[in-house]
């Protein structure tokens, strides 16, 4: 089982010039970044509506890979996105799930079936072409410089250690340096110039 922060100082070490969502896992993403203007850091949004949103930059900007950092409790809240994703099919875009077995924005229920559901055969029999899953931070450190070699979509399951938020979400510290409005204003000017 590997812990959130170390996925995504992996994934720092290929981002390159990609357009990055860190879904809930945000938190530990927002003090690794190395380009919060390509960070579609959005907060908390409805459960569920990360992929939706990573799709439509994706679609929006062919050229530009696009990389979601999802949760298993957003699969889990919009299955339907992963057939939506896979008949777009955006050739741009890289679906890696962080999956912790619980919901730990809202005090760490466990999410239905967790220890027996295959991700990466749902994201396959959905329509992505590609689909891996890693649970060793070694292992995803060999496999991670192939994925984002390969044209997507592509769906990634990451089975991470739970990290639990009980603090009530009103007492919450924001993790999140930049406000909505600021985060559009950053990767539009970054995207498209305005």
């Amino acid at each position: 089982m590997m812990e959130t922060a170390d996925v995504m100082k992996l994934f720092l070490k290929y981002r390159d010039d990609a357009v990055v969502l860190s879904g809930r896992g945000g938190r530990h993403w927002v003090p690794i970044t190395d380009n919060e203007k390509l960070d579609a850091t959005m907060g908390d949004p409805a459960m569920g509506g990360h992929a939706s949103y990573a799709l439509g930059i994706a679609l929006a900007q062919p050229k530009k890979k696009v990389v979601l950092f999802d949760s298993d409790g957003d699969i889990h809240m919009s299955m339907g996105m992963l057939a939506t994703i896979a008949e777009q099919a955006p050739t741009n875009f890289y679906h890696f799930m962080l999956d912790n077995e619980i919901y730990a924005t809202t005090g760490g229920q466990p999410v239905p079936n967790a220890k027996v559901v295959d991700y990466s055969g749902i994201a396959t029999a959905c329509g992505y072409p590609k689909a891996h899953s890693y649970s060793e931070l070694s292992d995803l450190e060999v496999g991670m410089p192939e994925i984002l070699a390969k044209e997507g979509p592509i769906f990634v399951h990451l089975k991470v250690a739970p990290t639990i938020e009980n603090t009530p979400i009103g007492q919450r510290k924001p993790w999140n340096n930049r406000d909505r409005v600021k985060v559009v204003q950053d990767v539009r000017g970054e995207l498209i110039g305005v």
